[in-house]
């Protein structure tokens, strides 16, 4: 593939990177934020859905759609973007992070790990090269290794064991990756672990550097430690990360965090939060969380939040949403998802445009202060 990553420009005042991301199925203005599909579909929300709100590129997981529906159904799709009704770039997760949270259930060796489907409890055994495979029948435009993720808290060893496992891994998945020739269609990132140890941080760094990737990701974070420890291990790791690749911050976060990250220099965002949170009755706003199960609401004839354009806001009332979610209607948590993902797709956008502007420090200072974040 041709050049992958351009870099457009810099903030002046923090590490905050603007750019553009080549990938099979388009082309993706950075930074940005995935709407996360574990099972080929965002929660509550057809392909149409997310097309009209604006992503740009949604995930999928690799364990989830690996054993179901299987990749004998996939196949017949000839891959995940006909599968989904998706003609938008596609990132699948190896699933590491889901089979290594099966603790009583998998087993973890040099060569990979053995674990049993949270689905029906059959055996599989995932190497480094196996997942590799099945990313590719899946088609994906970007791909993430197999590593291994370091719980929250961790003993040294743990963590260094996740290092060496995840290096090993990684050299073993680039061969693979070639082997198949896969880098005419497909975007292969590193992920660097270390846990929170700033030593452990910076070697996976130089080391997954140094095999030479497409892009890279920062993985084991957002896995109960403070946020404060998270940011540190961003800190630590993004010098060592290339400037002319693609930066991607795995599992996080809430529109604070984001802005936060973006602020130190990363490109590529997840998380289920914006639907998770819409199906149990609560709206992101640029001022925090709105609960609108509370009674408060009850009558509330303006929308869910006044400063949004998205179809939700434009056409229901608070009262009318809380109503469907206090009646049980698949309705109104498919509509608080929408509005939710919708948030976080305008978020990036005023991000891009004011990264464009030269207004970003500005931008994230009044952001945060109305936010009510403690990362100011």
């Amino acid at each position: 593939m041709d050049k992958i990553f351009t870099l457009k420009k810099t903030c002046e005042n923090t590490r905050a990177r603007r750019g553009r991301l080549k990938t099979a199925h388009g082309t993706i203005e950075t930074p940005f934020f995935m709407p996360v599909g574990t099972n080929a579909a965002v929660k509550g929300l057809c392909s149409r859905d997310v097309r009209e709100i604006g992503a740009q590129v949604v995930l999928s997981n690799t364990y989830h759609v690996y054993l179901r529906p299987g990749l004998d159904v996939i196949n017949e799709f000839s891959g995940l973007h006909a599968f989904m009704n998706w003609d938008g770039p596609v990132l699948t997760d190896s699933g590491g992070y889901q089979v290594f949270s099966l603790t009583k259930l998998r087993k973890i060796t040099d060569e990979g790990v053995r674990f049993q489907s949270h689905v029906d409890g059959s055996t599989h055994f995932f190497t480094p090269e196996k997942v590799m495979d099945i990313e590719q029948a899946l088609g994906a435009d970007m791909i993430m290794p197999l590593d291994v993720c370091a719980p929250y808290p961790c003993s040294r060893k743990e963590a260094e064991r996740s290092v060496s496992l995840t290096t090993d891994w990684a050299q073993r998945t680039r061969e693979r990756f070639l082997d198949n020739g896969q880098d005419e269609n497909q975007i292969l990132f590193g992920i660097v672990q270390g846990a929170s140890s700033e030593d452990l941080r910076q070697l996976s760094a130089r080391e997954i550097t140094s095999i030479g990737m497409d892009g890279y990701a920062i993985g084991g974070v957002s896995v109960g430690e403070p946020v404060k420890e998270m940011f540190e291990a961003v800190q630590w790791v993004e010098p060592f990360l290339p400037q002319d690749k693609p930066r991607y911050l795995m599992g996080i976060g809430m529109p604070d965090q984001i802005v936060k990250a973006v602020s130190e220099g990363i490109d590529m965002f997840d998380t289920c939060l914006p639907t998770r949170l819409g199906r149990h009755g609560t709206a992101l706003t640029r001022h925090g969380r709105t609960i609108i199960l509370n009674a408060r609401y009850a009558n509330d004839q303006g929308p869910v939040d006044p400063d949004c354009e998205c179809f939700v806001c434009r056409n229901y009332s608070m009262a009318y949403v809380r109503h469907l979610i206090k009646a049980g209607e698949i309705l109104g948590l498919r509509l608080l998802s929408y509005h939710n993902v919708y948030f976080y797709i305008q978020l990036m956008r005023e991000i891009r445009q004011v990264l464009d502007d030269g207004n970003f420090g500005n931008f994230k200072k009044e952001f945060l202060k109305k936010y009510d974040s403690e990362l100011q």
